[in-house]
């Protein structure tokens, strides 16, 4: 699937946004290393920052489903840029392989980044301490 097409998934997915307190609708379509697409919307809630994004959403759906490779995302928004992810989404990306994050918005603007470009210096799985597995003795 290309850019484009994975884009207009991610445009049908938006009209399905509950977003009554802000009327900004996203939408996102997740492409996984297996061809299925996820969608994701975002979904407010009177308690402001109960509501999830459209990014996370799809990434919800998708790990759900058994998938956590992916090769696209595709986020959508009525915004006079393209729609980049907010802080939480983006470290959401950047525990997934994901090649390329597609930035679009409705007048047909799109830019294409990777998640290391959206969140340099990311916290992640590297900076932990080690765990200990269920073979070894936690009492050593």
């Amino acid at each position: 699937m290309n850019d484009k097409d994975l884009t207009a998934r991610a445009a049908e997915f938006r009209s399905r946004a509950y977003a009554p307190y802000s009327g900004f609708s996203v939408g996102a379509a997740l492409l996984g290393k297996s061809g299925k697409v996820y969608g994701g919307v975002n979904v407010e809630n009177a308690s402001y920052p109960v509501g999830i994004c459209a990014e996370r959403a799809a990434i919800a759906a998708a790990v759900t489903a058994g998938e956590r490779a992916f090769e696209a995302l595709a986020i959508i928004a009525d915004s006079p840029v393209p729609c980049a992810p907010c802080g939480m989404c983006r470290q959401m990306l950047v525990e997934f392989p994901i090649a390329r994050i597609i930035l679009a918005n409705t007048a047909g603007d799109v830019c294409v980044m990777t998640p290391a470009e959206l969140l340099p210096h990311a916290f992640g799985a590297a900076v932990l301490p080690e765990k200990e597995t269920a073979h070894e003795d936690p009492h050593r």
